[in-house]
C-alpha cells in the first residue's frame, strides 16, 4: 500500500470546506464558560469557550461586540450564537460569535437572563 501524504495547507482547506458546507454549523448556539478573555484594542473580543470536556477558540467581531449589554469576563457562563469556521490566518477552528448572552449565573442555577 502506497502512502500519499497531503500538506497541512491541503488538510486545513479540506476541513474548512467541510465545515463551511455544514448548514448546522452556520448558526449554532453553544454554552460554556469564558476563559482567556481579551477585549482587543480593535474592538474585537477574543476568548476561549470551554466545558468540562473540551474547548473552542472564539472571536466576536467589533460590529457584534458593540451591541453587548455587558462586558464578558473569565469564568462567566454564557450561551453564544455564531458560525463555526476555520480561520486562514492561524488555521484554527473558531466559533465566530454573532451574539452573546449571559444565560445563567452558575452551572446549576439556570434562571437569570440578560438581553
Amino acid at each position: 500500500m502506497e502512502i500519499t501524504p497531503i500538506t497541512i495547507t491541503e488538510l486545513n482547506k479540506y476541513i474548512k470546506d467541510k465545515i463551511a458546507g455544514d448548514e448546522f454549523l452556520q448558526n449554532v448556539y453553544v454554552k460554556g464558560e469564558i476563559s482567556n478573555f481579551k477585549n482587543h484594542y480593535t474592538g474585537h473580543m477574543y476568548f476561549t469557550l470551554k466545558d468540562e470536556g473540551s474547548l473552542i477558540k472564539c472571536i466576536m467581531f467589533k460590529s457584534f461586540a458593540e451591541r453587548l449589554k455587558f462586558l464578558p469576563r473569565d469564568g462567566m457562563k454564557v450561551v453564544v450564537f455564531g458560525t463555526v469556521a476555520v480561520f486562514d490566518r492561524d488555521r484554527s477552528i473558531s466559533n465566530l460569535c454573532k451574539s452573546h448572552e449571559r444565560r445563567w449565573t452558575s452551572v446549576t442555577f439556570i434562571q437569570h437572563i440578560m438581553n
